[in-house]
């Protein structure tokens, strides 16, 4: 069993910036693509941005491209998402996921329901 353990949240004002840490635990990080999904206040859960294994291969929401970025550190066992020119609408609950992948050549997926595994979220509030 994984653990995922989502930290950096917070309240910003729009405009501004702020980065995201989804630690892992449990299991080989490295076999794992990763993703990062939100969930506002009546939504379903979205798709934010996903990641390959090595961090080769990335793909992003057209809501936040350009936004935001994708990271990972396998000697750490981190993926990170750093936001910038944040909006009122990205107001959400962040949540980390990992999706067990066979090769750093599989495709990126951004179906939440495929994902193996989840983290508890962690909270965003962007104000106007």
């Amino acid at each position: 069993q994984a653990q995922l353990v989502e930290s950096g949240g917070g309240l910003v004002q729009a405009g501004g910036s702020l980065r995201l840490s989804c630690a892992v635990s449990g299991r080989p990080f490295s076999n794992y693509a990763m993703g990062w999904f939100r969930q506002a206040p009546g939504k379903e859960r979205e798709f934010v941005a996903a990641i390959s294994r090595m961090g080769r291969k990335t793909e992003y929401a057209d809501s936040v491209k350009g936004r935001f970025t994708i990271s990972r550190d396998n000697a750490k066992n981190t993926m990170y998402l750093q936001m910038s020119s944040l909006k009122p609408e990205d107001t959400a609950v962040y949540y980390c996921a990992a999706d067990f992948s066979l090769t750093e050549a599989s495709l990126l997926r951004t179906a939440a329901s495929v994902y193996d595994y989840w983290g508890q979220g962690t909270q965003v509030t962007v104000s106007s």
